[in-house]
């Protein structure tokens, strides 16, 4: 009887091509703090090595998804990496760290709002009282500003979200979970999450995959001011649309 030749097993993953240690360390001295703490140095090329092996794709959506809940390393580097090495994979990776980031930050909103304001002020008002032996030129009104803070949030409504989803000095999981505390509606948050943040990773993506190494000067230097420029003239644009009846009165002398 004729045997026949069993069917061999398909191989593993290979590692993205074109990821190299000169990739990695260049994403590294990007990030101020990663060249000033130590700690953090070595947490970003913990995260960073992912690209190098074949579970990249599965490292950059564990690390978007935890960045966007609590994580203190951003998924950006990571994503410019796996871009770099496989530039044809770019929209994949892009999509991959949208859909992560947006699960992340919807339970960062979840959690903030199970813990509610009221906790949150009285926690605040607590640790005022404690503080107290501080010296004045360190001691704030904790729970004044904790309230401004969430006022300022439920104010800005789905185009502070926004903001802050393509542009945020503050990490976005503090807006997360800021958002639930102040009680922002969970659509808002999420419409404004999926458009921005998408549109964040998505440009980074389009970026590398037509310039390649070429965009990732751009990239380092020049993005993050190019996406806050793009949020200080939708904010003025907003203004100007709300309050168009007094500055045409302006205008008009």
């Amino acid at each position: 009887m004729e045997k026949s030749n069993p069917v061999p097993p398909d191989p593993p993953p290979a590692a993205p091509a074109g990821v190299t240690d000169e990739i990695i360390e260049s994403e590294i001295q990007v990030h101020w703090t990663a060249r000033l703490m130590r700690p953090v140095r070595r947490l970003y090329e913990w995260v960073l090595h992912w690209a190098e092996t074949r579970y990249g794709g599965t490292a950059l959506a564990a690390v978007a998804f935890s960045e966007a809940l609590w994580f203190p390393i951003p998924a950006d580097p990571l994503l410019v990496a796996l871009c770099l090495g496989r530039p044809k994979r770019s929209f994949w990776y892009a999509i991959n760290c949208t859909f992560w980031s947006t699960f992340g930050a919807m339970l960062a909103l979840l959690a903030g709002s199970l813990i509610g304001e009221e906790r949150v002020l009285a926690g605040m008002a607590w640790l005022d009282v404690h503080l107290e032996w501080l010296p004045s030129f360190l001691h704030v009104n904790l729970r004044q500003w904790t309230q401004l803070a969430l006022d300022l949030i439920r104010q800005g409504g789905f185009w502070g979200i926004a903001a802050a989803a393509l542009a945020a000095p503050i990490p976005y999981k503090v807006v997360g979970w800021a958002a639930g505390i102040a009680g922002v509606n969970w659509l808002t948050f999420l419409a404004a999450t999926v458009i921005f943040r998408k549109f964040r990773y998505a440009v980074i993506a389009v970026l590398i995959y037509f310039y390649g190494n070429r965009a990732k000067t751009f990239i380092d230097k020049y993005f993050n001011w190019v996406c806050t420029g793009l949020v200080v003239v939708l904010v003025l644009v907003l203004v100007l649309v709300k309050y168009r009846q007094y500055v045409a009165r302006l205008w008009g002398g």
